[in-house]
């Protein structure tokens, strides 16, 4: 009998590698085989390849769609273009769920597009739970190098037994280690991948101060290179499928390459606008699994003095399920 935990490990070793540099050598999938509509009518349209999609917020409802299997643990990507002009208040995100499954209890892994005014740029914002613990928001939010309404990019998120790393264009932009501070706050039940484009007016600009303007509507986000390179999970038995998959390379990863980690440094040191590690007016001490970086914490207080100053309250609400003017600026990369 096939070593389960041997089998996981060596799978998610060789899924790792590729994300060190070798990702798009992984299989694209058509929309059909991996996902199915999730809500939202003719809001949802599959383009005629077979392979992209377009998802639609208008006046009468946002749209979504969801992988057809369960996932524990994988490699997931999509390539994205969001919508342009004035998008305050849109919501795009991609994310990962059981929410459905696990109503007190449930895990997620997100990626969340926000809106802006005309003239400001789209903000990207990343966020876990683990086992329903909603009452801790573990949000960071950071501006792009470039415009993610102009053309595809690719926003991808490695799961493992213990290692939560979000990239975009397979750059490394959040890397999440499971710790025993963390305890069960760390996502470890099978979930799904999720597409949603909805109307977040309350909350998703300046705290709500700016809403959806239906003027500018429709709102597309469109959708393609869809990879679904995960453990597949049986949804009644919640049993894995991955003892069938063979192994293909021998080599152990080291994790995120020291380049790697030279990118995702940068990045964050140019880009990051907030995370709840740092933000006193919420969190009167920072929550346990938090390693607070004292350049970190000054950058951020430079950027916002009022929300790691800690003298205002500061919150955001969770859905329940513009050109920009950015100079290119890669250097990081």
């Amino acid at each position: 009998m096939v070593n389960y935990h041997l089998v996981l490990f060596i799978f998610f070793s060789y899924i790792i590698i590729f994300v060190s540099g070798f990702s798009r050598n992984l299989p694209i999938i058509p929309f059909d085989e991996g996902y199915s509509h999730l809500f939202g009518d003719n809001n949802l349209m599959i383009l005629k390849d077979g392979k992209s999609v377009h998802i639609t917020l208008d006046e009468r409802t946002g749209a979504g769609f969801v992988s057809q299997d369960l996932y524990l643990h994988g490699y997931f990507s999509a390539s994205i273009k969001l919508p342009a002009d004035y998008t305050a208040g849109v919501v795009v995100a991609f994310y990962m769920s059981n929410g459905d499954m696990f109503e007190k209890n449930h895990d997620e892994i997100d990626f969340e597009f926000l809106g802006n005014i005309r003239g400001k740029d789209w903000r990207i914002q990343t966020n876990i739970y683990g086992n329903g613990s909603t009452n801790v928001g573990r949000e960071e939010r950071y501006g792009l190098w470039f415009d993610p309404s102009e053309d595809f990019h690719q926003y991808s998120i490695l799961w493992t037994e213990n290692l939560i790393v979000f990239y975009v264009d397979n750059v490394p932009i959040r890397e999440i280690k499971r710790t025993e501070a963390m305890g069960g706050d760390f996502p470890s039940k099978p979930m799904s991948l999720i597409a949603t484009i909805w109307d977040g007016s309350d909350w998703a600009t300046n705290g709500g101060k700016y809403k959806v303007n239906y003027k500018y509507a429709p709102y597309i986000a469109e959708f393609s290179d869809f990879v679904l390179h995960g453990c597949a999970v049986d949804p009644i038995e919640l049993s894995s499928k991955c003892d069938d998959i063979a192994p293909k390379t021998a080599s152990i990863p080291a994790g995120i390459s020291p380049d790697q980690r030279r990118k995702m440094e940068n990045f964050r040191k140019r880009r990051m606008q907030y995370s709840y590690c740092y933000d006193m007016t919420r969190y009167k001490v920072p929550p346990i699994e938090c390693v607070i970086d004292p350049k970190e914490a000054e950058r951020l207080r430079a950027f916002d003095p009022v929300t790691f100053g800690g003298s205002r309250h500061h919150h955001g609400k969770r859905h329940p399920r513009s050109r920009s003017r950015l100079k290119d600026d890669v250097s990081f990369i």
